[in-house]
């Protein structure tokens, strides 16, 4: 192996290492998620363009982008049923790639064509995770065809590969801190309940979750409610 391919993916590991450090600086799934396609920009090879997608029970969702096109892209795999996202539903193939745009597609005959309409020349897309029928993907697109290489694709994998276990740990903190939030909104609407009414613990909850049953509202929504009218809610 000659020096330079050692040096280039030398500093390729010191930018995924960088890259590793900022995801998981960021303060929300939502700006994790930004971060991510931003990256893939930098870190891949002919990269012009980038977006994470969920396909939840063949509904296509855009998560991240770095641009409208992306967004359109996202939306020609929706609107068409067609594309590598909803086969990588069924096969869980890890990586995809259409290296050529202006080329006839055999798998994606109505989604190539629209896609080389957008501006777009190729792209490649990596799993992020796959949960029953859903996914989660990051999509890459150069405006160029045939860019994406043997090293583009590496290094795909191994950003998809940080950026999925980053997305999975702000999902995490995500949902916990919005479990503790609840909680506590829950807790202090009890204890108005509890001090203007009289009412036991237990008879305050259960006041709260009946009304959230009956009105098919969410109990935190109700706590709320509470927190600031300070009224019973039933």
């Amino acid at each position: 192996m000659s020096q330079e391919p050692v040096e280039v993916w030398e500093q390729f590991a010191i930018a995924v290492a960088e890259m590793a450090r900022d995801l998981l600086a960021q303060d929300s799934a939502q700006g994790t998620l930004d971060r991510i396609v931003e990256h893939a920009t930098v870190l891949i090879n002919g990269c012009d363009e980038a977006g994470i997608l969920t396909v939840r029970q063949g509904e296509v969702h855009a998560l991240a982008a770095t641009g409208d096109r992306v967004r359109l892209a996202d939306r020609i795999q929706q609107d068409l049923q067609e594309g590598p996202c909803f086969d990588a539903v069924t096969d869980r193939q890890q990586i995809y790639t259409i290296e050529d745009l202006r080329q006839p597609s055999k798998e994606w005959p109505l989604f190539a064509p629209e896609l080389r309409k957008l501006g777009m020349g190729s792209m490649m897309g990596f799993l992020l995770f796959t949960e029953d029928d859903n996914l989660g993907a990051l999509n890459v697109y150069s405006h160029t065809p045939g860019t994406f290489d043997e090293t583009a694709r590496r290094a795909g994998w191994v950003l998809a590969s940080h950026a999925a276990v980053a997305f999975s740990a702000a999902r995490t903190h995500q949902q916990l801190s919005h479990a503790l939030e609840t909680r506590h909104e829950i807790g202090e609407a009890m204890g108005i309940l509890m001090e203007r009414y009289g009412l036991a613990e237990d008879a305050a909850f259960k006041v709260l979750k009946k009304t959230s049953q009956d009105r098919n509202v969410k109990l935190r929504e109700i706590a709320r409610q509470v927190c600031r009218t300070g009224e019973n809610p039933s």
